[in-house]
């Protein structure tokens, strides 16, 4: 365990969803944190999480080695967060991992943690897999002891994963499937967040592993859309399954646009099951029993009942 004296913890994308659960249990933990990101105002809104002076918030991008190299200067810890589904995926996911773990290595950081993703493999068929495996080797070959962590699907009150379905079910009278009969094994944010967390603070029980982090239920597209249609009193809502075959048109065609529905790579992400592997350790490794979705999505998914949050639930 590092020793709190030396507890300057810096968090790349620390504002992001998935960051402020890491942020919260770093600052209940007692450490300083020091938050990277490319427009520093953006994580203002955690300062309320910790006491006077526990947080710093500096400008970096992690395509950009110099601006790494002063965001990790100094710190004990290194946690890198910076993901995308969409764009640069070599200057972020493979460069600037490499940009992160080099200069980890060189601040003399005692622990790197580096969140990738289930499915990552040099081998994927998709640019965000291959890139996010890509990654992984090079902050492997920077720095051997760093802790690598791939979470299956991420829910949570602020996802865009979960309200994004809400709504939809909310505005459409027939709510269209795409890839209906994916698997996943979505895993909850906050559980997540103190699995990162304690993997920094503890580099002697984590350090050089890498994990696999999902949720306690495997379930497809079709059977998400159900729970969530349920949590927010539409138990009817009538589905429609999208073929593959149109589906694949659509994201080939569309998914280049600004707001389309799934992208050329998304679609390929799904002809794949993003479940663990059973090959690497999971939760229990960190002491922690996963919550499952439908137990939980009621509480943020409220808003999306006919009524409103305060509105009785009701069958569609």
């Amino acid at each position: 365990m590092i020793d709190r004296s030396e507890s300057l913890v810096t968090v790349f994308g620390g504002s992001g969803f998935i960051g402020r659960y890491v942020v919260q249990h770093l600052v209940k933990s007692g450490w300083r944190v020091r938050i990277a990101e490319r427009e520093p105002r953006h994580a203002h809104f955690l300062q309320p999480l910790g006491w006077l002076g526990q947080f710093q918030f500096v400008r970096a991008d992690i395509r950009k080695r110099d601006s790494v190299e002063r965001a990790v200067a100094g710190a004990s810890a290194v946690i890198n967060l910076v993901g995308i589904l969409k764009g640069d995926f070599q200057g972020f996911h493979v460069d600037g991992a490499r940009n992160v773990a080099e200069a980890a290595a060189a601040a003399g950081a005692r622990a790197l943690v580096h969140v990738s993703a289930i499915g990552a493999s040099t081998d994927s068929n998709s640019r965000y897999g291959r890139s996010k495996g890509e990654g992984e080797a090079a902050v492997r070959a920077a720095f051997p002891g760093a802790t690598i962590v791939r979470p299956s699907v991420v829910f949570g009150p602020e996802d865009n994963f979960t309200n994004r379905f809400a709504a939809m079910a909310r505005q459409m009278p027939l709510l269209p499937v795409i890839g209906g009969d994916a698997k996943f094994q979505p895993v909850y944010v906050a559980d997540l967040g103190r699995a990162i967390a304690a993997a920094a603070l503890h580099p002697d029980l984590h350090g050089g592993k890498t994990y696999e982090l999902a949720g306690p239920q495997v379930m497809t597209m079709a059977e998400l859309n159900r729970i969530i249609c349920e949590v927010t009193g539409r138990a009817g809502k009538a589905m429609v399954p999208v073929p593959d075959s149109v589906s694949g048109m659509i994201a080939a065609l569309t998914g280049w646009l600004p707001g389309a529905p799934i992208t050329s790579d998304q679609w390929k992400m799904l002809q794949r099951p993003n479940v663990a592997s059973g090959d690497l350790p999971g939760f229990e490794a960190f002491g922690i029993r996963p919550e499952p979705l439908a137990a939980l999505a009621e509480t943020w998914l409220r808003p999306y009942r006919r009524g409103g949050r305060f509105a009785v639930k009701q069958p569609y």
